[in-house]
């Protein structure tokens, strides 16, 4: 017979165990639906990146010079370029994932149709500055021949920028509804054209580089036409889908405030890498550091799809839960995101160091530019976890809402330290790429260190209040 001061400690005892118990059904019903959310837009990821690495393949055996033109080419088009359009879009995460969640269905064709105006605006003067590439480049050091190569490249990129735009904003007003199928349908269909298409382009019409760039613009608009298509005559989008009205004009000032912290958290990232590629062209035999650090940087993207994945389901869930109004739906979330993400990237580090001599074959015929890509595979090994964590951060932060503090930890994090230390160890001590790289793996190391200090301190039911007040400010006039 128990005493009545110990029964109050064996019941408390008990309801730990049940909410243990509870607790871990939660985590798992979630990894399950973080799971079927994120392998399909691995899948997306992937199928949409191979047009990138299929392209890269086939300029890559043209030679040194035609590869080097098209990764200068393919820098400053992702800096000057797609960086800013799709961190622009990602502004959509936040508020049509909260305004789903908030069941307010029909915002998500208001949001979608701002996003489409500012990202056709932003386009034009991006096209312009693409035209200029040639006159660009000598600026900064780099040789003619390469110059030329990129240049063509980058003029050719020009015609599916547009459809671009757009697709990027068709992406994330199914991405927040975790309707993923249209955009796997769509990715299947782009690479299924784009592969006959480029290596006609190539090497049968005689266009090298050129014909590559073509191919891309093409498949863009093949894209965006088959997205258009599910959106305007699927039943699935049936609750969400609206006709464009003039509301979309007199809110553009309320996206901005999300779209442009969007587009600085992931550019500030993105260029980085970007300015490394570029300065590997001012190092000795700049073809050869050019090429390596595009290569490295494809094998690094194409690996990134498992927690891009993850990280782009943990934003949709994030924002649905608090749009919800159920905070502590978010806080699991982040938890379980975190440990599918950090268990299956040491697997993937793993093998990639198992298989750093089979790399650069894929990539070229070159034997010193094979040879260069299996001494950077180690440190390429190191830099895939730090990736793949602060990919499900930074999906946290859109889908909470605080990019702009993710803004400040990429500037901090790659500006005050990755990039210096990338200059010191790839200049002063000599190191080239391999310095470059150890840079932005202590780059890495402080933004994922900072992302998970902000996460941790989040207060969750505060978020959760913002994003009800967020879905709420602007009512509909038929509401």
């Amino acid at each position: 017979m128990y005493s009545s001061s110990e029964a109050p400690l064996l019941l408390t005892s008990g309801n730990s165990h049940d909410e243990k118990r509870r607790w871990w059904r939660e985590a798992v019903e979630e990894s399950g639906r973080l799971v079927a959310l994120g392998a399909p837009m691995i899948a997306v990821a992937l199928l949409q990146l191979m047009m990138q690495l299929i392209s890269t393949i086939m300029v890559g055996h043209l030679g040194e010079v035609a590869l080097a033109g098209a990764a200068i080419a393919n820098s400053l088009t992702a800096v000057s370029g797609f960086s800013i359009l799709i961190g622009l879009a990602s502004g959509l995460e936040t508020i049509c994932g909260q305004a789903y969640g908030a069941e307010q269905y029909h915002k998500l064709s208001l949001y979608t149709y701002r996003s489409i105006i500012v990202l056709l605006f932003v386009s034009v003067p991006i096209a312009i500055l693409w035209a200029f590439i040639p006159e660009v480049l000598p600026l900064i050091g780099q040789e003619p021949q390469i110059t030329n190569e990129a240049g063509k490249y980058a003029l050719w990129l020009i015609p599916g920028l547009f459809a671009f735009s757009v697709a990027q904003c068709f992406s994330k007003f199914l991405q927040c509804q975790s309707l993923i199928f249209p955009m796997v349908l769509s990715s299947l269909i782009t690479l299924s054209v784009f592969i006959p298409l480029c290596w006609f382009m190539v090497y049968k019409a005689g266009m090298g580089n050129a014909g590559a760039a073509l191919s891309v613009s093409i498949c863009d608009w093949v894209e965006v036409t088959v997205l258009g298509l599910y959106i305007n005559f699927s039943s699935s989008c049936e609750k969400t889908r609206a006709p464009p009205s003039w509301e979309a004009f007199s809110g553009i000032g309320s996206f901005m405030r999300l779209a442009v912290p969007s587009a600085l958290m992931i550019c500030l990232e993105w260029w980085s890498y970007e300015l490394l590629v570029l300065l590997s062209g001012i190092l000795p035999n700049p073809a050869l550091e050019t090429s390596v650090l595009s290569i490295c940087i494809s094998t690094v993207v194409l690996l990134y799809n498992l927690p891009y994945g993850i990280g782009t389901a943990a934003s949709v869930r994030v924002s649905n839960e608090l749009g919800a109004g159920n905070p502590n739906g978010a806080r699991l979330v982040v938890g379980v995101a975190l440990s599918i993400v950090a268990c299956s990237e040491v697997v993937v580090s793993v093998s990639l160091l198992a298989l750093r001599h089979f790399i650069g074959i894929a990539f070229s015929n070159e034997e010193e530019v094979i040879s260069y890509v299996t001494r950077m595979v180690p440190v390429i090994s190191i830099s895939v976890i730090t990736d793949s964590l602060q990919g499900v951060l930074s999906g946290v932060a859109r889908g909470g809402g605080w990019q702009h503090l993710g803004a400040y930890v990429n500037l901090g994090a790659f500006y005050l330290v990755g990039i210096p230390v990338a200059l010191f160890f790839g200049f002063a001590m000599q190191l080239r790429g391999m310095g470059f790289w150890i840079g932005m793996i202590a780059g890495g190391a402080i933004q994922v260190t900072l992302l998970s200090v902000i996460t941790a301190t989040t207060k969750w039911d505060k978020m959760a209040d913002k994003a009800k007040e967020r879905v709420f400010e602007e009512r509909l006039p038929t509401q």
